[in-house]
Parts: structure tokens; sequence; C-alpha cells
């Protein structure tokens, strides 16, 4: 769902398709190996000619559609979309696009199924602030590595994880680039780093010794209000989160951290109102 602020107003695009003469949020279909993030933006610039930057998710919508003479199932995921720029351009697609309040949107919508993400975009305020929360990448079995545990790398799984992380998440806006100190979660971040052309910052408070910090550091990240990518560890993201989403009524998993995944969280102030979970950031 693309949206974007008028002065004091918040207006979400809807669009008219002439193929089914209704009008509905822009979505499309995966490419083949596309992760749905990366579908999502692309797919609102093509029918709206916006780039956009990604925000909090705003649930799924499922229901049953006629692919020539079958009935098949789909289902839609929802992102907050800012639009950052960009002009539209009618097609045979998509001929139409307005932009409306989100009561009018409720109203314009031919399908029942797009009030659910208009409804869900209400339940926060629109401008919240994104601490994507990446495990470092695969790097081998600990008991193998005859160095220091610090200075343990990446193996090929783990630099594969790496560049996958480069090329999605710069779809969130980030400004900055954090790390704890293992080698291990710097050359994760580094690729990103380097694509953003940022430095990567060194922070002993995302470390797994620091778990205990590790709560407080994301909410004043999520306070500062800029986008942020902080890369930590396996033995301080579960406590985090499951602080974190305590009394939120977030129905997610907290003890769900893959190496080489990823927590999209969005705070409102310090406040977590949503977490979105990653396994593996290709598609």
């Amino acid at each position: 769902m693309l949206w974007r602020r008028e002065g004091d107003e918040v207006r979400v695009a809807v669009v008219h398709r002439p193929r089914y003469d209704d009008w509905s949020l822009p979505k499309g279909k995966l490419d083949a190996d596309e992760p749905s993030v990366l579908a999502a933006v692309r797919e609102v610039r093509e029918e709206t000619g916006f780039s956009s930057v990604v925000g909090r998710t705003l649930g799924e919508s499922r229901y049953r559609v006629m692919q020539g003479t079958r009935d098949v199932p789909k289902t839609v995921r929802w992102w907050a979309l800012c639009a950052a720029g960009g002009a539209f351009t009618p097609t045979s697609e998509v001929d139409q696009l307005l932009w409306l309040d989100v009561p009018s949107a409720l109203r314009r919508v031919t399908a029942g199924r797009d009030s659910g993400p208009l409804k869900a975009f209400l339940q926060h305020p629109p401008e919240t602030t994104t601490v994507l929360l990446v495990r470092h990448g695969s790097a081998g079995r600990a008991q193998e590595w005859n160095g220091p545990h610090e200075r343990r790398p990446l193996d090929p799984k783990g630099l594969r994880q790496a560049g996958a992380a480069a090329a999605v998440l710069p779809a969130y806006g980030p400004r900055r680039v954090l790390s704890a100190p293992p080698l291990r979660c710097l050359q994760t971040v580094q690729p990103l780093a380097d694509r953003l052309g940022v430095q990567v910052e060194v922070d002993s408070e995302l470390a797994e010794q620091s778990y205990a910090a590790l709560p407080g550091r994301l909410q004043g990240l999520g306070e500062e209000g800029t986008p942020v990518v902080a890369c930590s560890q396996g033995g301080a993201i579960p406590y985090a989160l499951t602080v974190l989403m305590e009394g939120t009524g977030l129905a997610t998993r907290a003890n769900d951290a893959r190496k080489g995944s990823l927590w999209a969280l969005s705070f409102a102030g310090r406040r977590l109102v949503d977490a979105d979970y990653t396994a593996h950031l290709s598609g």
C-alpha cells in the first residue's frame, strides 16, 4: 500500500484497472526467486510510477481467483510503502490513480479484500521507524575453529547471506549500519554498508554478552527516527524480542532467529508496533 503526506493530510494511492473496471490498491505478482518485499516495491513502482521506502507490515489478504478455468488460492502480503518520488503515467494495466484519505479509499476500493491493509494502516501513526535486526550469517562450526572466537569468519553460505542482505535491506531506506564486534557480524553487513556508502559502526551493546542491554538499545534506535540496520547474535536476539513484544499483542515467535535472518522492527517512538520475521533474505 503506497502512501504519502500532503501537508497535514495522509493520503494513499488507489488505482483503476481497466481490465477489471475496478479500484484497488496497487499490487502484483512475484517474479521467480524474488524476495516478497522487493516484489512489493517493484510492482507498486510499475503500477504507479512512484519509488517507495518499506515500512511496517499491514497483514495479508487471502482469497480465490480464476486462472483460466482453474479456481486457485491467492495470498497478498501488504506493507506500508512511503512514496519517495515519481509521477504517474497511465498504462493499459492501470489508467487512473487517485490520492485519497484513508476513509475515502475505504469507500472507493471495489474489492472488500483491499480494506484490510487500509484498516491496519489506521491502527498506528503513519510514520514509524524501522530497525532492521539481522543475525549474522553462517560461520561454520564453532568447535572446528581454532582461532579466537571473535575472529571466526563467515563461511561460503554466510557470504551469500551477506550478499542477500545487501540486495534486500536498502528497500527499507536504512541510513546507518551497526554491528556487534565479532568478525562474522561485521562481515554480514559490510556489503550492505558498501552499497549504501556508509561505515559500519561497531556497537558492543549488540553483542550477546550484552544481551540485557539490547532491548533498550533497539528502543533507543527506534526513538531516533532514522531507519537503521543492527547486526547481532543468536544469544541476544530472542531475549530482546521477548522483552520488546511483552504487552504489545504481536502474534510472533520471538525465538525465531536463524543465521542470516531478519527481524524488521517498526517503532512509534520507543513502542514496538510491528515485528516482521524473514528467515531467508534470498528469494
